[in-house]
């Protein structure tokens, strides 16, 4: 026999003959993939078999019954969408009307002042003068006073050199003058002697 599964089927719910559940049985014995369809109906006969009888329904519904059309508030949920893009077109249409159909009106040109562009020259040439004569003015302000300090500094240096020549000169000159007396009285003890 070859694996048939209209046969397995049949000899599963007991519609063979016995000659044909013999030679069935002996099939599956040596057929490993026959015996696992056979577990496999016997698994989905016992699911079937768990499930509780209920009474099949007396009136079939169709999808034109009362029953499945949607409530009036789902009716607006479908419908909003809707009005709002048909909205936004009415209004869309209604500008693009409006603005095509719209008589035109001549208005009499709006008087502008005219520009004297002598007078905004001599303004602006008179404002870059104070910026410039500013910013010169700021420069040599900073000039005199990195100036001042450098002569200060030098000044303050000089300073102190000169008055340390100035004292070493008084020394000199008080020794010269130590000496000059020392020789004078020298000589003159020399010469009272």
């Amino acid at each position: 026999m070859t694996c048939s599964p209209s046969a397995l089927k049949d000899y599963f719910f007991g519609e063979l003959n016995a000659e044909e559940r013999e030679l069935v049985e002996r099939h599956t014995q040596s057929c490993a993939a026959c015996r696992d369809e056979l577990s496999a109906l016997d698994a989905t006969r016992s699911a079937v078999l768990c499930l509780r009888e209920e009474e099949p329904p007396r009136r079939i519904a169709f999808v034109s019954d009362k029953v499945f059309e949607p409530r009036w508030w789902q009716k607006l949920l479908v419908f909003g969408p809707k009005l709002g893009f048909a909205s936004a077109a009415m209004l869309s249409a209604a500008i693009l009307f409006h603005s095509l159909h719209t008589p035109s009106v001549i208005q009499a040109p709006v008087p502008v002042a005219r520009i004297d562009q002598q007078a905004i020259e001599a303004e602006i040439a008179k404002r870059v003068q104070v910026a410039v004569a500013s910013a010169v003015a700021d420069n040599e302000a900073r000039t005199a006073e990195k100036l001042l300090q450098v002569m200060n500094a030098r000044l303050a240096k000089s300073d102190a050199r000169y008055e340390v020549d100035l004292k070493t000169m008084v020394e000199y000159f008080n020794r010269m003058e130590k000496r000059s007396d020392g020789i004078r009285r020298a000589a003159y003890d020399g010469a009272s002697q």
